[in-house]
């Protein structure tokens, strides 16, 4: 008979000890690897993307432990976002601050990694095994990536708000009507446009880079961050074209996703998560 996990507070408590012991020694891994050799890098196709996606939509639809898991953090990201909407001076970061969800999207799925770990296995899932990413022994390494996500989030969100200082601001919009046209009539606001998107595609790729097989690698294997980065970067460099296929599609979804206030996130968060964990199984040998 297949182990189920009682009352949640009883489980988190049972598990505190062990999670601290293996946070104290995945710090170790932070800088340092002691692995010989890098992972063996696969060639990709785009069949492989779509093979990924179907089987990222099986483990959706195998675990009612996503549903539980994203539906109670998306759409309250979606009403925080709209309660920002509703001050005019928020107004001309909105976008950016969307866009950025694909910066920390990584971040946000590792827990669904684990979770396609385990159905790989064929263990049982909850939806508080995705928290077991907590007992991973390289936790650290992957705090320390998410560490550097968000603030390169951080970083675009500022270079974002600049942006619309030198072109369309200092003056805050009068309602948000009135920064659309501006936005899509006046010569300022298509330079805010066309240079934000190409400064918005460089901060994407350079988390694309950093990110595409980096969170899995840490949570299936025993390595810290230089290994996991390098054999990230060396995957988008093995397989250029079909890494940034599969990040203009993962942005195209998180952008269908949004709308309206994020709330269809709670299904495709889920499936590129679980995606991405078959994608990264595709790509290292």
């Amino acid at each position: 008979m297949a182990k189920t996990i009682g009352n949640p507070l009883s489980w988190v408590a049972q598990n505190i000890e062990a999670s601290s012991d293996h946070i104290s020694e995945s710090v170790t891994h932070l800088g340092s690897d002691t692995v010989r050799e890098l992972p063996h890098i696969q060639t990709l196709t785009i069949d492989d993307l779509f093979a990924a996606l179907r089987a990222g939509y099986q483990d959706f639809l195998a675990s009612r432990a996503d549903a539980i898991f994203i539906a109670l953090i998306y759409p309250i990201a979606g009403l925080v976002l709209f309660s920002l909407g509703s001050r005019m001076e928020m107004v001309p970061l909105l976008a950016p601050l969307m866009m950025g969800f694909a910066l920390i999207g990584p971040v946000a799925a590792v827990g669904l990694y684990e979770i396609s770990r385990r159905l790989e296995r064929g263990q049982d899932v909850h939806w508080l095994h995705a928290f077991g990413v907590f007992r991973a022994p390289s936790f650290g390494a992957i705090l320390a990536i998410g560490f550097y996500l968000t603030a390169l989030f951080l970083v675009w969100m500022m270079t974002a708000h600049n942006l619309f200082m030198q072109t369309l601001g200092p003056e805050t919009p009068a309602s948000f009507n009135s920064f659309i046209i501006q936005t899509l009539t006046t010569p300022e606001g298509w330079t805010m446009i066309i240079v934000g998107t190409a400064v918005g595609g460089l901060f994407a790729l350079t988390a694309l880079a950093i990110s595409v097989v980096s969170f899995p690698l840490l949570l299936d294997r025993q390595v810290g961050v230089p290994v996991a980065v390098v054999t990230s970067i060396r995957v988008l460099r093995h397989n250029p074209m079909v890494i940034l296929t599969w990040g203009a599609m993962v942005a195209g979804l998180l952008v269908l996703g949004a709308i309206p206030m994020l709330l269809g996130l709670i299904v495709v968060m889920p499936v590129l998560g679980h995606a991405t964990w078959h994608l990264y199984r595709r790509a290292i040998a």
